[in-house]
């Protein structure tokens, strides 16, 4: 028989009471909670077994929870605290003729009526040789798919209008930059009023060049074309220099109102204007025009120059 060495002996002795008393600490913690409860209670009643006593030791922690009354903000928002549909871009919650069936559903934004009225040029005009005041304003009111707009330009010389051009339009939204324009334009001033159908299309071009090009169909079928161009350039976040030009072309010769086929008149120029506000902003610029082709010639036939240098000064401002 093989003898069992002393440190050997005292190792296992040690294991053996390690795990006894793991066995033992359980049977011990259940019975001091017994215990505790048998002399917490009232007199005459004995404490409960475990083996009745450890299930509702395990299911009290769940049976306790109220999920229900939960509050995981809580209160209510502070006074100053910002409006969320301040920023929501025309996102609200309100019920309405263009809410969708059903109580707080989303209003988009094409589906509120909005207007504008942008003066885009007001200015005082000197040619050298004396001066007028000259108006491009354009109003508008709808959604943004559809709109009516309203064009209005002229020149005031010697208090009273000159020259006088007014545009009525149904503006469609084509695609994000663009809109098709459809509706009537009558002029005063030169030789003897005259109406127009118009169609024209405008809106933002590649690059940040705002374009719009309108043809249109007049009395004893005159046609015309015009194109205008505009650029924004920002020096600083107020200083903003924009240059412009605009060309005009008619279908054939109208002696009596000055109109001459082919390419008409060309206008370029530069403003460099100072943003007050995003909404008022004052602005110094120089321009020069020109007759061409046909409406030249019947300018020298009349005794008119040509072409002119202007210097202007005005506001720009919208609301």
């Amino acid at each position: 028989m093989s003898r069992i060495h002393p440190e050997h002996a005292r190792i296992k002795t040690g294991l053996s009471g390690l795990l006894l008393a793991l066995c033992v600490l359980p049977s011990g913690a259940v019975w001091a909670q017994n215990a505790h409860a048998g002399h917490g209670g009232a007199a005459g009643h004995s404490p409960q077994p475990a083996a009745t006593q450890m299930p509702e030791m395990n299911s009290s922690p769940i049976s306790v929870m109220d999920h229900g009354s939960m509050q995981m903000q809580g209160g209510t928002a502070p006074a100053n605290a910002r409006d969320p549909h301040a920023y929501s871009g025309g996102f609200t919650l309100e019920e309405g003729p263009y809410a969708l069936p059903g109580p707080r559903q989303l209003r988009l934004a094409d589906e509120h009526t909005f207007y504008g009225v942008l003066a885009d040029r007001l200015e005082r005009v000197d040619n050298g040789e004396g001066h007028a005041l000259t108006y491009d304003t354009r109003a508008w009111f709808g959604r943004d798919y559809n709109r009516a707009v309203i064009k209005a330009e002229g020149d005031i010389a010697e208090g009273r209008l000159q020259e006088a051009s007014t545009e009525l339009l149904w503006s469609h939204a084509l695609t994000t930059f663009w809109n098709s324009e459809l509706g009537v334009r009558y002029d005063t001033g030169h030789g003897p009023d005259q109406g127009w159908l118009a169609l024209g299309l405008s809106g933002l071009a590649p690059y940040w060049f705002e374009l719009d090009a309108t043809a249109y169909v007049g009395d004893d079928s005159q046609t015309a074309l015009t194109v205008e161009g505009e650029y924004e350039l920002l020096l600083t976040q107020r200083w903003v220099l924009q240059p412009r030009v605009e060309v005009t072309a008619y279908g054939k010769d109208d002696a009596e109102r000055g109109q001459g086929r082919g390419l008409a008149s060309l206008v370029a120029g530069a403003r460099l204007r100072y943003e007050v506000s995003r909404q008022f902003a004052p602005y110094v610029g120089w321009e020069w025009a020109a007759a061409l082709g046909n409406s030249a010639d019947q300018a020298r036939a009349e005794g008119e120059a040509t072409q002119e240098t202007r210097w202007v000064a005005g506001v720009r401002l919208w609301f």
